[in-house]
């Protein structure tokens, strides 16, 4: 079995999990809500992807995976200046690049049905790839790519049961931290 089917196969309870609490239909129904969830992507980003890029020690692979630079565009797009200091969920722990890859498997796996929950979204609010929706459309037409890339670079990682308990430990924390974050009582970004 593969990194990239062993993470899926081993996730699958913590996604679903995180995809019935987050209701992500009525959360966007309204600027107000939509603005609020983009908040909350944004200080959760604000704290994996430096831990991410620390602990992956690969730049040029991570690079075109960020998007914090996404979110803060967009949040600015809605009015809320994002270098404001939103809140976060603690800093994970990610101990070396196993454990990276891992959460990495997590946020950049999140750009599949961001390009569906996008295109809602831009119906409902006229929003595009360059206003306002730049998170949830994030690779546009280079997302099958961008991923099938992903799974290539998971699959070509030396992965021994060490490295593969790290990543699917790390995976399933980052779905339940993402879950615990974005569906959490907080008071709604001024």
């Amino acid at each position: 079995m593969s990194l990239h089917q062993h993470l899926r196969a081993a996730t699958a309870a913590a996604h679903q999990d995180l995809e019935r609490s987050l209701d992500w239909e009525a959360r966007v129904a309204t600027l107000a809500g939509y603005r609020d969830l983009l908040a909350r992507f944004r200080g959760f980003h604000g704290v994996y992807e430096p831990a991410i890029g620390a602990a992956l020690a690969d730049e040029a692979f991570f690079a075109p995976r960020r998007r914090l630079a996404r979110l803060d565009a967009d949040l600015s797009d809605l009015g809320l200046d994002a270098r404001l200091d939103l809140p976060g969920p603690p800093a994970p722990r990610l101990d070396g690049p196993d454990a990276a890859i891992g959460a990495l498997y997590v946020l950049e796996g999140s750009t599949l049905g961001g390009q569906m929950i996008g295109r809602r979204i831009a119906a409902l609010h006229g929003f595009d790839a360059a206003t306002g929706c730049r998170y949830y459309l994030a690779h546009g037409n280079r997302t099958g790519a961008m991923w099938s890339a992903f799974r290539t670079h998971l699959d070509s990682l030396a992965a021994g049961p060490d490295a593969e308990a790290a990543a699917v430990a790390a995976a399933n924390a980052t779905f339940e931290a993402l879950r615990l974050w974005l569906c959490r009582d907080l008071p709604a970004p001024a």
